[in-house]
């Protein structure tokens, strides 16, 4: 394969998973001008992150995904700078930098991002392994932007929030109450997962994956697996994928309908909250009793699932559907039909789809800007390759079109669901999982509820008993923080909560 508009010849290892995807090694000329050329190419990047001696960038084409390797050895450290042909890459390179001590030359913006003090500078979580103490230091102000002028002021919110909310800083800066801007401090959350997954065997670390984002446990435990056993050169059975993909459109609906509740409450309509919230839990209940955990935690596993469906269950999804479907559909034309809902929703923090491009908005919130790409229906592999989703988008990049999107995608997955249960292929759960003697890699990438989840793995050779290298999970979140910050600017600051919650972004997912 030759990258779209790079003239030059990249050696690509084509890895074994069930979506296309390369990976090469490249020098630094390479680097930035493959950034450049995929840019102009309509590629996007989907991830970037470092390791001990080289730094990698994840980026998505119309053939699929090519992960590029920069070694750094002798280059000190330091590769080209990214953000200057995808914004995007900002944060991605400032995390990069504390965890693995890569640094990216000629970035703008180098402030610390993960480490709030708790380490020295001078440490690398990824690089200085093993636990270390430290001595106590005093705490150094963020350099948060100033925006200066008459009558404007700051506001800060957070990290700690009401309810049971993720903790994150938000600066406002506003004149009355319109925001000029916001500048979010992130990090919080941050629990050294990254670093964790270096002390688990290859095996057994799906479970961890699985708990990046309580939310979308299953969307990265598939993906880990994925990559996994794309690094193993193994093939799952039908049945495996087929209950993989039921339990995934089992997570996208419960988070559509607790979505759904929330943004209604937010706008001060207590009522949606209460019926989503009925429904969700009944929704929950179900998945408990079908495959053992309400938000199916450690169902995926390597090599397959760890539990079956039996008939009364996928009767029961079957009757649920049909209810779920009938009693949403109602509450729809009520929030269509509200006057006062729509005035909340309707463009409040509109995200142009000419801004949603050049920033990488992706995922349900990109789609709700006029981003159709949905890894189910660009890149299907089974079974949606056999039960093709329909791709709901909305152009406005408004609060209400991304409440429009959620409920055009609820209805699908309540579709999809249908199928599945009807179609559900014989055949065992879990196929035999050898890793080889040599190092190797994996990828797996799959379409969350949220957006595309990646992991890359990189695993050791068999004398040191298959240990992770390095294992990256990423999270759409990444690339919708930053665009959350433009989408609120001419908003009035009451309105905040409720443009937040329409792109409901993971704290823990991209904090790591």
């Amino acid at each position: 394969m030759k990258l779209p508009g790079l003239n030059i010849d990249l050696d690509l290892q084509a890895l074994a998973a069930p979506v296309p995807i390369w990976h090469a090694g490249v020098n630094p000329q390479d680097w930035s001008a493959a950034a450049l050329a995929l840019r102009d190419g309509g590629g996007r990047l989907l991830a970037l992150w470092g390791t001990q001696n080289a730094v990698c960038a994840a980026y998505v084409v119309l053939e699929g995904l090519v992960w590029l390797e920069l070694p750094l050895e002798a280059l000190g450290g330091r590769y080209p700078d990214l953000a200057q042909a995808f914004p995007g890459a900002a944060r991605m390179q400032r995390a990069a930098a504390e965890l693995s001590g890569v640094h990216a030359a000629g970035a703008q913006d180098t402030r610390p991002w993960l480490n709030h003090g708790a380490w020295p500078s001078a440490h690398h979580p990824l690089r200085n392994a093993g636990a270390q103490e430290f001595a106590d230091a005093p705490l150094q102000d963020y350099p948060f932007v100033r925006v200066e002028g008459e009558g404007v002021h700051e506001i800060a919110v957070g990290p700690v929030h009401a309810g049971v909310i993720e903790p994150g800083h938000f600066r406002f800066s506003v004149v009355g109450e319109k925001v000029l801007r916001l500048e979010q401090r992130l990090g919080y959350t941050h629990k050294g997962i990254e670093q964790r997954f270096t002390q688990l065997a290859a095996l057994d670390a799906h479970r961890l994956a699985g708990r990046v984002s309580g939310d979308s446990t299953v969307a990265y435990a598939w993906a880990y697996c994925m990559a996994l056993e794309s690094a193993a050169g193994c093939d799952i059975t039908p049945r495996a994928r087929w209950l993989r993909a039921l339990m995934l459109e089992r997570e996208r609906v419960a988070n559509h309908l607790g979505d759904l509740g929330a943004l209604g409450n937010d706008a001060a309509f207590a009522f949606g909250l209460a019926q989503f919230s009925r429904l969700r839990e009944d929704w929950l209940r179900l998945s408990k009793e079908a495959f053992g955990h309400r938000l199916m935690m450690d169902c995926v596993v390597p090599g397959g699932v760890a539990c079956d469906v039996k008939r009364p269950q996928r009767e029961a999804m079957m009757l649920q559907c049909d209810q779920l479907q009938r009693e949403v559909a109602t509450l729809r034309t009520i929030y269509e039909d509200h006057a006062g809902l729509q005035d909340r929703f309707m463009t409040t923090g509109r995200v142009t789809p000419e801004l949603a491009s050049r920033l990488g908005l992706t995922g349900l919130a990109g789609r709700a800007s006029g981003q159709a790409w949905d890894l189910r229906c660009d890149h299907a592999f089974a079974p949606y390759d056999e039960l093709p989703p329909k791709m709901a988008t909305q152009r406005n990049g408004d609060v209400a079109a991304r409440v429009t999107l959620r409920f055009e995608e609820l209805a699908e997955s309540l579709r999809l669901i249908r199928s599945m249960v009807v179609d559900l292929p014989a055949g065992e759960l879990v196929a035999p999982l050898s890793l080889p003697a040599q190092a190797t890699r994996g990828a797996g990438w799959v379409e969350g509820w949220r957006g595309e989840v990646f992991v890359a793995l990189e695993l050791a050779a068999a004398e040191r008993q298959h240990a992770i290298l390095r294992c990256h999970c990423h999270d759409p979140s990444w690339q919708n923080w930053p665009v959350l910050e433009h989408a609120v600017i001419g908003n009035i600051v009451p309105d905040f909560p409720l443009i937040n919650k329409s792109f409901n972004l993971s704290y823990s997912g991209q904090d790591l």
